[in-house]
């Protein structure tokens, strides 16, 4: 009774037909990742500062950084070259589920032994009370090479976002340090990483970092090696290249955005706010005006891991049958963001779905929605708007139109059968 009453609601709702379009960004990248990364640490304040005989601890980043395991493969090679003894920890704070399996990265992929603990040392504390932890092996190692990918952060602003200097300050703490950390909340985050990180980095033996920018189309585009000292300096200024390096959707207004599929290989927070324009905090901010956001399905990827879902306005059944609410809690107690672990309001379908954000959008005209679909918001090369905005795509330079308009295509579920 209750589907039915939902269904005469949203049964009269037209929707829009859609034009596929081509997004054109830069797509200058690194061909030759190993060959590029030898000859960065082969510079002053790289390998030379790596000792014969030494244990180095060689930190790598969360999931979906591109070629991250050709990236460590390449540090352990030349740390062994060296003469000392490479192993690698998973430096994610809270992902995978906050446990040392869920972090574990194979060693056949890069050459070199897994020290995968979530076990921490209590190295001091800020004036403020809070602790300052360290990865127990990263602390007893003679040598650390932190490698990560530097870009915007999800929820908030600072002279440093995501990147080396805080996986220094917070992956290198595991779950207890990320959750230590983010008990003040992302207001105070900045001021965080900038000043724990200031302390490990006098405190451990940090001999440098690997910072690693990707393009809009997620391919490596520049990788620095940063001796300790350079980190904060450097890395500030390779955050603003690697904004402007970013893809987005070229409309500034939108009334509905469909993403087909969100997860945390895509992104920490499942999507990436810096391209929805909606974020989980009140401490960032950009992007794009969009009314009702859609989410249609979870990835495999993220094993069951939906944070994010709560920053749209409506999802699928699909969606929550993939959702593993103990692992998605985890990043929301940790990260202490409630937002994103919430349940957003359900159709039963991907149709329904999209027709109730049409409906909620507070238009008058309905055929002329402002509709944007996209696979995920790593994926803008290729990607489908209504056909009301078809004009104002024409005049777009970054745009190129590759089809005809064309009506939604489900199948018998009410499921979109067209995929990316």
């Amino acid at each position: 009774m209750q589907v039915d009453v939902l269904r005469s609601l949203l049964d009269p709702i037209p929707l829009p037909r859609m034009v596929r379009i081509r997004q054109k960004f830069d797509d200058s990248a690194i061909e030759d990742i190993a060959a590029n990364l030898e000859a960065e640490i082969a510079k002053p304040g790289g390998i030379e500062r790596i000792q014969a005989g030494q244990q180095v601890a060689i930190c790598v980043g969360s999931r979906g950084i591109a070629n991250i395991a050709e990236a460590a493969r390449t540090v352990v090679k030349a740390v062994r070259s060296a003469g000392a003894h490479p192993f690698i920890i998973p430096c994610m704070g809270s992902h995978g589920g906050a446990t040392a399996q869920g972090q574990a990265i194979t060693e056949e992929t890069v050459g070199a032994p897994i020290r995968s603990s979530m076990e921490v040392a209590e190295i001091g504390k800020l004036p403020n009370g809070l602790p300052i932890y360290a990865d127990m092996h990263a602390f007893r190692a003679d040598a650390i090479i932190p490698i990560n990918r530097v870009k915007p952060h999800t929820a908030f602003r600072g002279p440093v976002e995501s990147g080396v200097m805080k996986m220094i300050a917070i992956g290198l703490g595991k779950q207890k340090g990320a959750d230590a950390y983010h008990r003040l909340g992302f207001k105070e985050m900045p001021d965080n990483i900038m000043t724990v990180g200031r302390i490990l980095l006098k405190k451990l033996p940090i001999a440098f970092g690997v910072a690693l920018l990707e393009n809009a189309y997620d391919r490596t585009c520049r990788i620095e090696v940063l001796p300790a000292e350079q980190i904060e300096t450097r890395e500030q200024q390779l955050l603003v290249e690697a904004k402007e390096l970013m893809p987005r959707i070229w409309f500034d207004q939108m009334d509905v955005l469909v993403i087909d599929r969100i997860g945390k290989n895509i992104s920490g927070s499942g999507l990436d706010p810096n391209i929805t324009g909606r974020y989980p905090t009140p401490y960032a901010h950009g992007g794009p005006d969009v009314t009702r956001i859609v989410i249609l399905d979870l990835t495999e990827e993220s094993s069951g891991n939906g944070n994010g879902m709560g920053i749209a306005d409506y999802s699928t059944r699909k969606l929550l049958d993939k959702v593993n609410l103990a692992d998605t809690y985890a990043n929301g107690l940790t990260s202490t963001v409630c937002l994103s672990n919430k349940i957003p309001i359900l159709m039963e379908n991907d149709c329904y779905a999209i027709k109730a954000a049409i409906k909620t959008s507070n238009i008058l005209n309905f055929p002329a929605c402002r509709l944007v679909r996209i696979p995920d918001t790593l994926q803008l090369g290729e990607i489908e708007i209504s056909e009301a905005m078809l004009e104002e795509a024409a005049n777009i330079p970054g745009i190129d139109i590759i089809s005809s308009p064309y009506p939604f295509q489900f199948d018998h579920e009410g499921n979109l059968n067209t995929a990316y």
